[in-house]
């Protein structure tokens, strides 16, 4: 059944990369549930008070992925990675939203003992990951990538290594060192 999904998947996209205009519309059934899943656990570790749904956030990454007429997806998982963006993305600007709305755009310190970027993160956390994880992918693009897929979007590593097309080996890897730079990187800023 997985294997089929998988190819029925790619198919839609070799389709939509060959400019068919359909293939959007038939890849979100496929993809559909577990983008929402996805997004269920992403949203399921922002801090409490969170008003984006799982739902709403599929919803407005799937638009983004689709409106801008871009659909050069060549892989499943480019299309996941690009999904993963779309709702890191989104989780940002709603991140930003509240911070200016609630704290009038002022910073405040807060410790950094026990934090672990994989964990729950507040708005001022986020937007400092996020801000973080833009500079990481200048010296490391698939540490960012990793990050993206595992901090923003939730996945475990060795979903993440296989979307990324990595060993689990060098996913872990890459991962414990992200982690110890974002920890470095997040001193700086928080």
């Amino acid at each position: 059944m997985y294997n089929g999904l998988v190819s029925d998947v790619t198919s839609i996209l070799n389709r939509a990369q060959s400019g068919d205009p359909k293939a959007a519309e038939d890849l979100l059934p496929l993809v559909y549930e577990e983008l929402r899943k996805l997004a269920a656990a992403r949203v399921a570790h922002e801090a409490p008070g969170q008003t984006l749904q799982p739902t709403a956030l599929v919803h407005e990454a799937w638009l983004r992925l689709t409106s801008d007429g871009d659909q050069d997806w060549n892989s499943r998982g480019h299309f996941f990675a690009a999904a993963a963006e779309a709702m890191r993305r989104i989780l940002v600007e709603n991140a930003r939203r509240k911070h200016r709305l609630k704290h009038g755009g002022e910073l405040h310190r807060t410790s950094l003992t026990g934090l672990d970027v994989a964990q729950v993160a507040n708005d001022e956390q986020l937007l400092a990951v996020d801000e973080a994880v833009d500079r990481l992918a200048a010296l490391d693009p698939v540490g960012a990538q990793l990050v993206k897929l595992r901090f923003f979007v939730g996945l475990p590593n060795v979903e993440a290594a296989r979307l990324l097309g990595i060993p689990e080996r060098t996913a872990k890897r890459t991962w414990a060192y992200a982690r110890a730079w974002l920890h470095e990187e997040l001193k700086k800023t928080l």
